[in-house]
């Protein structure tokens, strides 16, 4: 009988944890009349312009490879929006074109950070950026979030983390998973500190115009702009998950070296997604799609918390933006994931367990309601009586 051949892994494949929140979605699907309220995906479609302009990309014969950095119209457009939506300068030399967010930040990442170095990341936070550091060689250093503090970093503590080893830290505003926004003073304090001991911000911001109430999102280039890597996706504001197109905005010569990587790394991004995204950008149509989901998703918004409120065991702080919610969960005396598990069984109902985001998620769930009405409502119900046969 032929011995089992055996492969040789690169060690640093055994650094990377695959996510929790894939895990419980393989489960699930194995299951019938699952409500899901654990993907971070809108549910709407495309805006029509979009989809039109790139299938008139296609037949005009954009079909071809691109500058590295992406195409001159996309990045003169992203200029444009920075100016128009916030007054902030961006020249085009500081403007790379990506595949998504993951991207951006994965290259921000490799291009920045160097064995040893420590990267300063919040807990809870989006599940990629503890891997990339990893993959950089770098140490994570996680700053707790915390429900008191409006899930907002504390700059004291920020201060307190800061070594001769840091070189970056993660800021996600508005946040995944908390749904929280970074008040404007906030913001400075963090830029501060950041400008005083010369270290990189790498601002995650891709649910800047999911915000409700009184809300207000202030961009780290506007504090920073020397500090800041700003890492954006067409992904969420104009639901273009599967396209695959983001960007960063960095100081010049950090651009230049992010093209050397994303050169190797992927060449350029899709041609014609890239015309996408100039339509969706500089079109009138694609920002009444996006006011048209934010009322949606205000809507929805309410419904969920209304009903959380009522029920036992549960605790909800009003989230300020994105569109996740982040109940505390700990007066049930499950974990985490005991209760995700136990949800699953009980109601059919996939929420995700706070720890997939880190240790300090420990007492949360996170809720998506970046899907239509009617689950919602059927989904609260089904958590609803669920919870009502708590002992």
């Amino acid at each position: 009988m032929r011995q089992k051949k055996k492969y040789f892994i690169a060690t640093r494949m055994g650094l990377i944890q695959r996510s929790k929140i894939r895990e419980l979605f393989e489960r699930a699907s194995k299951m019938k009349g699952v409500i899901s309220l654990g993907i971070g995906e809108p549910d709407f479609d495309t805006p029509a312009n979009v989809k039109e302009a790139a299938k008139r990309a296609i037949d005009e014969g954009w079909t071809h490879y691109t500058p590295n950095a992406g195409i001159q119209e996309l990045r003169e457009a992203i200029v444009e929006y920075y100016k128009k939506f916030y007054d902030v300068d961006v020249e085009i030399d500081n403007v790379i074109v990506t595949a998504g967010a993951y991207e951006a930040t994965y290259i921000a990442f490799e291009t920045l950070l160097e064995q040893g170095d420590e990267v300063i990341i919040p807990d809870p936070a989006f599940v990629s950026y503890v891997e990339d550091a990893k993959l950089a060689e770098a140490k994570p250093i996680r700053i707790p979030l915390r429900e008191e503090n409006d899930f907002m970093v504390d700059p004291d503590e920020l201060l307190e983390l800061v070594t001769k080893r840091t070189r970056m830290i993660v800021i996600n505003y508005p946040n995944n998973p908390t749904g929280a926004v970074l008040e404007k003073e906030v913001a400075k304090a963090i830029a501060d500190i950041a400008q005083d001991y010369n270290i990189y911000i790498l601002s995650d911001e891709p649910y800047e115009h999911f915000l409700y109430d009184d809300a207000k999102h202030y961009p780290m280039i506007k504090f920073a702009p020397e500090n800041t890597i700003l890492v954006n996706s067409f992904s969420k504001t104009f639901a273009m998950t599967g396209w695959r197109l983001g960007f960063a905005i960095a100081p010049s010569q950090i651009i230049k070296d992010m093209v050397k990587l994303h050169a190797y790394v992927i060449g350029n991004v899709t041609s014609f997604v890239q015309v996408a995204g100039v339509e969706a950008l500089r079109s009138e149509e694609s920002w009444k799609a996006v006011e048209k989901m934010k009322k949606e998703y205000a809507e929805r918004r309410k419904i969920v918390l209304d009903r959380l409120k009522k029920m036992p065991y549960i605790k909800v702080r009003e989230p300020k933006g994105a569109f996740y919610i982040f109940p505390n969960i700990s007066e049930t005396e499950m974990s985490s994931e005991e209760f995700s598990e136990w949800l699953l069984e009980k109601a059919k109902v996939v929420v995700i367990p706070g720890t997939a985001f880190g240790k300090n998620g420990e007492g949360y769930i996170r809720i998506s309601y970046a899907t239509s009405r009617e689950k919602l409502i059927e989904a609260m119900d089904r958590i609803e009586k669920a919870l009502s046969e708590v002992k």
